[in-house]
């Protein structure tokens, strides 16, 4: 998988966690762990990123 076709993967990712974490916030349970997902997923295409602007 070349590197945008995997940023777009992770950003459907994010976008994805983050429904669920409004559903599991709107339940009162604890989100911490959607929390971390969410921040490692943020590393991840920010890394990705930097990746394709250094190749261009």
């Amino acid at each position: 998988m070349d590197l945008k076709q995997h940023l777009e993967t992770l950003k459907y990712d994010y976008i994805r966690i983050q429904g669920d974490l409004e559903k599991i916030e709107s339940t009162g349970q604890a989100p911490d762990k959607m929390l971390k997902q969410l921040e490692s997923l943020e590393r991840e295409i920010k890394e990705i990123k930097d990746k394709i602007k250094k190749g261009s």
